[in-house]
């Protein structure tokens, strides 16, 4: 299909009209705050109503509902890239990317769009922030929190992990206590917990499905160590949590 004399129509027609979109500078200064964690910088775009504010937008559709939700997934696949390229990890961001897309995809008007722009962009900007003044992680730890991350459904072990790094597990363990201030075993206890509660309060998997998904050894076992880590049982926190709203939960996070 040539489309070439279309295309040429189309950029005389925008260049008679005076349609500019916005500065490249503009838009990777906005990326690299959020992939730094610049959060007063972030606070103070949204502020502006930058997002939806129509001077310098592209048309991505000639519906003007259409073309906010265009735009919006464009912002999130960006911010995921910048995130990924400044340490986060690659699994979280793309699932965090995934998350907000659902999210919008649900939204009925520009409004609640805008809202949760902007929601995403502070909650890609706090986990970076977190990040950059962290401890800076060596290879090792960064690619074990990634393996980690990407077999959380399974049970995994300290073995496991130091063959998949070509090192000893003894080493394994006793670098990972000291970059990360916790054994392997309870960093990856804590990230099932936190899998746990999302799938508890988004999902609607029962306990016994959770449980299974998860690898715990029993569903007892998966009680025990929730309510352990929560001070709630599984059935309590679906019961007072399970799709609570969403506007409640972003100002209390």
């Amino acid at each position: 299909m040539d489309l070439s004399k279309e295309w040429c129509r189309s950029e005389f027609i925008n260049h008679e009209m005076l349609e500019h979109h916005r500065t490249i500078e503009n838009e990777f200064t906005f990326y690299d705050a959020i992939a730094n964690g610049n959060i007063e910088y972030i606070r103070e775009n949204i502020k502006n109503n930058t997002f939806i504010n129509p001077e310098g937008m592209g048309k991505l559709s000639e519906n003007k509902l259409q073309n906010i939700r265009y735009h919006f997934v464009v912002t999130v696949a960006m911010i995921t890239r910048y995130c990924v390229y400044g340490g986060m990890e690659q699994e979280k961001a793309y699932a965090l990317s995934d998350f907000y897309i659902l999210k919008m995809d649900k939204c009925q008007n520009t409004s609640e769009i805008a809202r949760l722009h902007d929601t995403m962009c502070i909650d890609f900007c706090q986990k970076m922030n977190t990040l950059k003044n962290s401890q800076l992680l060596s290879k090792p730890i960064v690619l074990c929190i990634d393996y980690i991350y990407n077999h959380i459904h399974y049970r995994i072990t300290i073995k496991e992990l130091a063959e998949y790094l070509s090192l000893s597990p003894s080493y394994l363990s006793k670098l990972f206590h000291k970059e990360m201030g916790i054994p392997v075993s309870q960093y990856i206890l804590d990230l099932k917990i936190e899998k746990a509660k999302n799938l508890l309060q988004y999902s609607s998997y029962n306990i016994v499905e959770i449980a299974s998904y998860l690898s715990f050894s029993s569903q007892s076992h998966f009680i025990q160590v929730f309510q352990k880590k929560t001070g709630l049982t599984p059935h309590k926190f679906k019961t007072r949590y399970f799709r609570s709203n969403w506007d409640l939960i972003t100002q209390t996070s």
